[in-house]
């Protein structure tokens, strides 16, 4: 019997990535991520997998209906569970962050890291100053991920980021990136994937880094690409709910289908959380009719294209595709979803909204029990966008961790 690949995931979010590694029999010894509410998601998902290779996953789907508390819920997982979430910022901590590591480890060696650094900065890097320490900072990310590299000596690693990382200030960063990893030891090659390509609703492009040890005979993995699968297969089973709703549960509206069967998305729970809309103005209502109309003739709305009494703001050259529905091959899904709806309607006008949590969990590929939490419990729906929107798919890294096991098993 084959040992466990054992991984560290850095900068984890809320899981995205480490998802699909998990799904694919690997180990996870931490998840790093300075997000709070990022951290408690993180703790409920190891709480749920714990739950369920115990066969106790019934407290699982109790918490998700309200019926026991998370503080409950968590009384129920073993603290090294619960400590391999590590609540942390990357550079400013790295001690704490070690020696919470090493005492997970057990003197063990980890296989693999994972993660993606914040990626915000790396698109302007190059065409604009940079306005903030802040943002130089987050550039260097890079550096502080190469300490844990050092640290662990993992025999490969994955980095995940935007394509501009490749452009950043004429592409003198990521050569700069690339030169420190050699330094290090690895091996270091990347290719730009669409998550498209790889069984997710939605066309997504990524910048997905992977190294290695020199001394390995290791290569850069080929991904295969599968079927491509288009918005209705993910929407088709959810409720019709209106704006503002927010019932903890609902129940599925037809039967599962071959798209969510085949990639466990609706994988056997027999309820719906987190399918909770915001809220929108009467203005905002007309105007998501006008650009369903508009798409369903094949077009899409621009802003300049909107009548003068629908207008809620008064800037109308910028951000002409401020408005925009998701149409049957879904456009990126981005954390600014967290503070308004209007890149994301809903293609029904029966409904008229912007896309709820769990259609937007969807189109990122996320299964229907994986739960977003907030710092406070119940319905955390600002947070929850936010975390949905900087997630790696997991069904990407899903058929990335496929192909990066078969190397180390057979190593």
């Amino acid at each position: 019997m084959k040992a466990t690949i054992k991984y560290i995931d850095l900068f984890a979010g809320a899981g995205g990535l480490s998802e699909g590694f998990y799904s694919q029999g690997f180990t996870p010894v931490a998840h790093v991520e300075y997000d709070k509410a990022a951290c408690y998601t993180l703790k409920t998902r190891s709480a749920f997998h714990f739950l369920k290779e115990n066969g106790k996953v019934e407290l699982y789907y109790k918490y998700l209906k309200g019926e026991i508390d998370r503080k409950q819920l968590y009384s129920y997982i073993p603290e090294n569970v619960l400590k391999s979430v590590i609540n942390a910022e990357i550079g400013a901590e790295n001690k704490r962050i070690f020696d919470s590591i090493d005492d997970l480890l057990q003197n063990e060696t980890v296989d693999l890291i994972i993660g993606g650094p914040p990626c915000q900065a790396y698109s302007v890097v190059g065409r604009a100053p940079l306005k903030h320490k802040k943002d130089d900072e987050r550039t260097r990310l890079y550096i502080q991920y190469g300490r844990f590299l050092k640290k662990y000596s993992p025999k490969m690693f994955l980095f995940e980021n935007v394509p501009g990382i490749l452009s950043a200030a004429n592409g003198q960063y990521f050569r700069n990136l690339q030169s420190y990893y050699k330094r290090l030891g690895y091996k270091v090659e990347a290719k730009l994937l669409n998550s498209f390509d790889y069984g997710v609703v939605q066309h997504r492009q990524r910048v997905i880094i992977i190294g290695w040890k020199k001394e390995l005979d290791f290569s850069y993995p080929t991904i295969p690409t599968v079927s491509k699968n288009y918005r209705d297969s993910i929407f088709s089973d959810l409720p019709l709910i209106k704006p503002g709703e927010n019932k903890r549960i609902h129940e599925y509206r037809t039967k599962t289908n071959d798209y969510l069967q085949s990639n466990a998305i609706r994988n056997g729970i027999d309820f719906v959380t987190q399918h909770i809309a915001r809220p929108h103005n009467e203005k905002d209502l007309m105007i998501y009719r006008l650009a369903i109309d508009y798409l369903e003739q094949g077009q899409r709305l621009k802003n300049d294209q909107i009548p003068n009494e629908m207008r809620t703001q008064k800037n109308i050259s910028d951000f002409l595709d401020r408005f925009k529905v998701v149409d049957n091959e879904p456009h990126t899904m981005i954390a600014h979803i967290a503070k308004d709806g209007h890149h994301f309607i809903h293609p029904d006008k029966n409904q008229l909204r912007s896309i709820s949590v769990r259609e937007a969990a969807r189109i990122q590929s996320f299964p229907d029990n994986f739960y977003f939490e907030g710092i406070k419990e119940n319905q955390p729906r600002t947070s929850a966008f936010k975390q949905i929107g900087n997630a790696v798919p997991p069904l990407m890294a899903e058929r990335i961790a496929e192909q990066i096991k078969n190397i180390l098993d057979n190593d």
